[in-house]
């Protein structure tokens, strides 16, 4: 399930990838770069040991610190830069590559016990927010994390149906809410008033795959892959960076991952950045 090097080409790559493959790699320049300056911009905002900055702040101040900081990385033509020199770096095709910009992921110790955080510990499919099957999820870590700190994935339903309450998710419906959700936990109640899809059975008995990694690695994994957050017992915040990427040539071709289960409706790639020129295939584009 875990591969450690690229195919020899990106087509093949990205059928890997729609096959249930996670590249799990080495870091590139860039994404090592950009885990060290994330690292200096959290140090900046949350003091000289940011994963231990929950325990000296109140957590209305640490989360409005964080807040900022999700912003600046959302927003940033620095970070949207960023993306494109990592898709060149891993011979993706940059003009057939619509993008999702950055998002900076916290998971603070002994949030999973927080209702307020209740969807970060979901089990999901990133596809069952109205994202296409051709998804591919890119995740970094800004610091050196051990297996109990990362999120676990369930290859056995890559291809399977899961119990979940997708068709209840509606991507227009969900952002006329609350624009920040785009951002990603701007609200500090989106996780009590946001409907976020989620797997509706524990699978006691599933094969459930985790993995330990270092600081500004690269992960690349299907957004079909079911997978979940681990809890947080370890005294310190984890912070990551993720962003999607779809292929538009393979949108058009309906060449993708399988959907086993996602219902949901609408379409996210209305808030992804397109390649100059291109343009949404029908059924994609804002809703009128």
């Amino acid at each position: 399930m875990f591969k450690h090097t690229l195919p020899d080409d990106n087509r093949s790559t990205r059928d890997a990838l729609y096959s249930g493959d996670v590249l799990l790699l080495p870091g590139t320049p860039t994404s090592e770069a950009l885990a060290a300056e994330v690292r200096e911009a959290l140090e900046q905002e949350l003091g000289p040991d940011p994963r231990r900055a929950q325990f000296e702040l109140s957590g209305e101040e640490f989360f409005a610190r964080c807040g900022r900081l999700r912003k600046r990385f959302y927003s940033g033509p620095r970070y949207h830069e960023a993306i494109q020199e990592m898709l060149r770096e891993l011979d993706f095709e940059p003009e057939q590559i619509a993008v999702e910009p950055i998002r900076l992921r916290i998971v603070a110790h002994g949030a999973a016990a927080d209702p307020k955080a209740a969807p970060v510990y979901y089990g999901h499919r990133d596809t069952w927010y109205a994202h296409p099957q051709q998804l591919v999820t890119w995740w970094i870590p800004i610091h050196d994390l051990e297996e109990k700190e990362t999120f676990e994935f369930l290859p056995e339903y890559f291809d399977h149906e899961a119990p979940n309450d997708s068709e209840k998710f509606d991507y227009d419906t969900w952002l006329a809410r609350d624009k920040t959700l785009k951002v990603g936990w701007q609200n500090p109640n989106a996780g009590q008033e946001a409907l976020y899809p989620r797997l509706l059975d524990d699978l006691p008995d599933a094969d459930r795959r985790g993995f330990s990694c270092k600081a500004g690695q690269l992960m690349l994994f299907s957004g079909s892959h079911l997978h979940q957050t681990r809890p947080n017992w370890n005294h310190k915040t984890r912070f990551s960076l993720d962003f999607r990427t779809a292929h538009l040539g393979d949108l058009v071709a309906d060449r993708g991952a399988p959907n086993p289960d996602n219902r949901s409706s609408g379409s996210a790639l209305q808030d992804y950045l397109l390649p100059p020129g291109a343009a949404l295939p029908p059924g994609h584009a804002p809703r009128s």
